[in-house]
């Protein structure tokens, strides 16, 4: 019996049907690199005309002078030699002065002096009367910051001044005149609460009556100008030691009082 004629399907060649496409991917890839690396190896190659041209040109900078170890002018000595050989031709103009200073840095450069004069005297004024336990004095980046304890200025509880204050703010009141700066009040105390039968509400009330009175005094005793003072009362809120001991809460009731580094206007 004759078997039916099957028609053979031709071969397929090889690569066709996508199996081989990568190759065109990798064989681009490869190109990009080889382009990248050239352009890499070009730019890293110096110029060496312009490199000979520079190099030439320090040499011919540097030999122009005789020598600086042999105390010569070095670099300047052919500017000097021309000089000295022509002195009448025109010579180059000298650089311009720096700047002035301004009216108000040449205020400011005053007040720094008045505020290190006053630093002083103060602190001669407590060395010599024994208050280095109840005043202390500090040169702070926001001026000269004088530190009164409460227990020459103020009874327990109370914002009226003792007497024995006076001659410690008449003395601070006569320095006061001769400066041109803003001066800073503020009171502070410690954390334990005012006392039921206190006249005032809280500590609050309390810091803000005692730099109230060191300015009273200031203003209506010693006569100073109220336009150079601020006062503030802070409480407990700024304490300048621990409030868990007696000595950390002697020295947190204080009254501040600074001489800001800041010109009236």
């Amino acid at each position: 019996m004759r078997q039916p004629n099957r028609r053979r399907r031709p071969l397929r060649k090889e690569g066709e049907g996508g199996r081989d496409r990568w190759l065109i991917t990798y064989a681009d890839l490869i190109t990009l690199l080889l382009i990248f690396f050239v352009v890499m190896y070009a730019m890293s190659q110096l110029d060496s005309d312009k490199y000979q041209l520079v190099t030439q040109s320090l040499q011919a900078t540097f030999q122009s002078g005789d020598s600086i170890l042999e105390m010569g002018s070095g670099i300047t000595g052919k500017a000097d030699t021309e000089k000295h050989k022509n002195p009448d031709a025109p010579q180059a103009e000298p650089e311009a002065p720096a700047e002035a200073m301004t009216e108000r840095e040449l205020a400011f450069r005053d007040q720094e002096k008045a505020l290190s004069d006053f630093m002083a005297v103060i602190e001669q004024y407590v060395k010599e009367h024994q208050l280095e336990e109840d005043i202390f004095i500090a040169d702070e980046p926001r001026g000269i910051a004088i530190t009164l304890s409460d227990r020459f200025l103020f009874d327990t509880g109370h914002a009226e001044l003792k007497p024995g204050a006076a001659p410690v703010l008449t003395k601070l009141a006569s320095l006061f005149e001769g400066l041109d700066a803003a001066i800073s009040i503020e009171g502070h105390t410690d954390n334990v609460p005012v006392s039921r039968w206190s006249s005032y509400k809280d500590n609050w009330e309390l810091s803000g009556a005692r730099a109230m009175s060191v300015l009273r005094y200031f203003i209506d005793e010693s006569g100073l100008d109220p336009a150079g003072f601020q006062y503030a009362g802070y409480a407990d809120t700024r304490p300048a030691a621990d409030n868990a001991t007696d000595e950390g809460r002697r020295k947190n009731r204080r009254v501040e009082i600074t001489v800001l580094r800041q010109l009236q206007q």
